[in-house]
């Protein structure tokens, strides 16, 4: 078992003991991804899958509250948003700006890219580097950005 697995499952038991309904909820959906994960793959889930997992949850919640406020439906983007800071609670410390750029020119000298043809040379180096601490949405753009510029 993981450490990070290991950490949501306390936190499971916590908000049971709590009674938090709304934090346990959140914890749970993450537990069945996490299970789901292992039985479909029969694998044990690490720290990067679980990360991953969080991650993919987190998405899924920033569509939902996009949708949800375009259908005015106030009461699920308040249930959506909640889960969401449950779910950040298990990133590590997200990179600044600074970092961020530090870890992009890094990839992109490690990987030998010289055009946008090349990026994803660069993000494959870049990916592992930075996975849960900083969105990889911001990262794509700005690794695109350098290598037209």
């Amino acid at each position: 078992m993981s450490s990070l697995k290991e950490r949501i499952t306390e936190d499971m038991k916590s908000a049971m003991r709590a009674r938090d309904a709304q934090r346990l909820g959140a914890i749970r959906l993450l537990l069945a991804a996490i299970k789901q994960k292992e039985v479909d793959e029969r694998v044990a889930v690490d720290d990067a899958s679980a990360l991953s997992i969080v991650e993919k949850l987190m998405k899924q919640r920033k569509d939902s509250i996009d949708q949800f406020e375009k259908a005015g439906r106030l009461d699920l983007v308040d249930k959506e948003k909640a889960e969401l800071v449950v779910l950040s609670s298990y990133l590590p410390k997200q990179m600044s700006d600074v970092e961020l750029a530090a870890a992009i020119d890094a990839a992109i000298a490690d990987s030998g890219a010289t055009g946008a043809q090349e990026m994803g040379k660069a993000m494959a180096i870049l990916k592992p580097r930075i996975a849960g601490r900083a969105d990889m949405g911001k990262a794509s753009a700005l690794v695109k950005q350098r290598l037209t510029t």
